[in-house]
């Protein structure tokens, strides 16, 4: 689930990846989220700052670095902000 500033919730289904950690930093991570068909007609620019909800209750902050498909298959590339919430 994507979540943005005003509330606003996307369902949709996250694959998610990390890249080996820096020395002494956070791990960066990233993934590509694919709007649910019930959630079609939801904008989301890119550039958006949202909160990627997992089914587990964890989260991490994401921005939004692209946007593929069309009406009924978006897909959004997201790069992640904190620790990875996987």
């Amino acid at each position: 689930m994507l979540l943005s500033a005003d509330g606003t919730r996307t369902s949709g289904t996250a694959a998610l990846f990390s890249e080996p950690g820096r020395k002494g930093g956070l791990r960066p991570w990233a993934g590509d989220f694919r709007v649910a068909t019930d959630a079609t007609g939801v904008e989301i620019p890119v550039g958006m700052a949202l909160t990627l909800e997992m089914p587990d209750g964890r989260s991490g902050k994401v921005i939004v670095q692209s946007r593929k498909g069309g009406s009924k298959n978006t897909i959004l590339a997201l790069l992640g902000e904190d620790q990875a919430p996987f």
